[in-house]
């Protein structure tokens, strides 16, 4: 399946998600994110860790990778669904 296929079927996704009210857990390949201020993050539903560094952390995210950036970042628990991540963090990107 090609990128913009892939895209397409995310969004709608998504937009029935929203409108049918579910929780992110619900929707299959959505990862439900936490960002608590800039110093805690939890994730359910990640693939996994990809990169890893105290200022860098890429994750598996199904269709997307979560990249977080910022300083002294630790991963604190990682189970096969859950990862929770301390640090001082100072941005967060999706990328696909």
């Amino acid at each position: 399946m090609d990128r913009k296929k892939r895209r397409a079927i995310l969004q709608k996704g998504v937009e029935t998600m929203e409108r049918l009210d579910l929780e992110p857990a619900v929707v299959r390949d959505i990862p439900r994110m936490e960002l608590t201020g800039n110093r805690r993050f939890y994730m359910d539903g990640h693939k996994g860790v990809l990169c890893y560094s105290t200022e860098s952390i890429d994750i598996g995210g199904g269709s997307v990778i979560v990249r977080l950036r910022g300083s002294g970042m630790q991963i604190v628990a990682m189970t096969d669904d859950e990862l929770r991540i301390t640090g001082k963090i100072d941005g967060m990107e999706l990328m696909e």
